[in-house]
């Protein structure tokens, strides 16, 4: 039986790109280097913000001073923007609702960096039980480390959790942990990419994982 559910954050139940790539295009056009769309932020999404920043650079200046004035700008940046234009998916809070009720455990484990995840977090998803953003002493997904933390904290166990996400790192991390995972195909990453790592379950809307969630539940 599932009793414990652990969504990752962007992709999965926020919209955050016009966020993050305005964040990234701020610096960037300080620094005088070309902007990028969103389908770029898209595809450099998913390993943390200094990552992001660092795939949107010019690689050149990866590793420099003019890079770490890069980041600086960036973070400066969406402490300030980063719910101007993010909002959950349609559905998201009554599914979340709809699983709170049913009595599962539940906690985001997200790349964010931890200063936007509970911030975020805290406002628009208040029915989640524990936040698990990005910090320095802790390795990012796909290692296991944030999952691992989430279900020691919620006092439960790995064979009752399952990993709900939208990119290929969301599923590798459930294998990771020794978890089964859900791959959701309204976020960042199309289903071939999802198929290929192995998610166990595959679901199109937010309506349908409600539905599944709540069938494994019964199980």
């Amino acid at each position: 039986m599932i009793d414990t559910i652990i969504f990752d954050l962007d992709g999965t139940l926020l919209n955050t790109l016009e966020d993050l790539m305005d964040s990234v295009n701020y610096a960037l056009e300080r620094q005088g280097f070309p902007l990028r769309n969103l389908e770029e932020i898209r595809s450099f999404v998913g390993n943390g913000i200094r990552l992001l920043v660092e795939r949107a650079v010019p690689q050149e200046v990866v590793g420099t001073d003019i890079f770490e004035t890069c980041f600086k700008d960036f973070n400066d940046y969406y402490k300030v923007h980063m719910e101007d234009k993010t909002a959950p998916y349609e559905g998201i809070n009554e599914m979340l609702r709809s699983v709170k009720n049913a009595g599962f455990k539940t906690a985001i484990v997200t790349n964010k960096v931890d200063y936007a995840a509970q911030e975020l977090c805290n406002r628009l998803f208040p029915e989640i039980d524990l936040v698990v953003g990005s910090v320095d002493d802790r390795p990012n997904k796909p290692a296991p480390d944030g999952a691992f933390y989430a279900i020691d904290t919620l006092g439960s166990v790995a064979e009752n959790t399952i990993f709900v996400g939208d990119a290929d790192t969301d599923i590798l991390t459930a294998k990771n942990a020794g978890l089964k995972s859900i791959g959701v195909l309204w976020g960042f990453r199309d289903r071939e990419i999802i198929e290929a790592e192995g998610a166990e379950y595959i679901v199109e809307t937010v309506n349908d994982l409600e539905k599944l969630l709540i069938c494994l539940k019964n199980s």
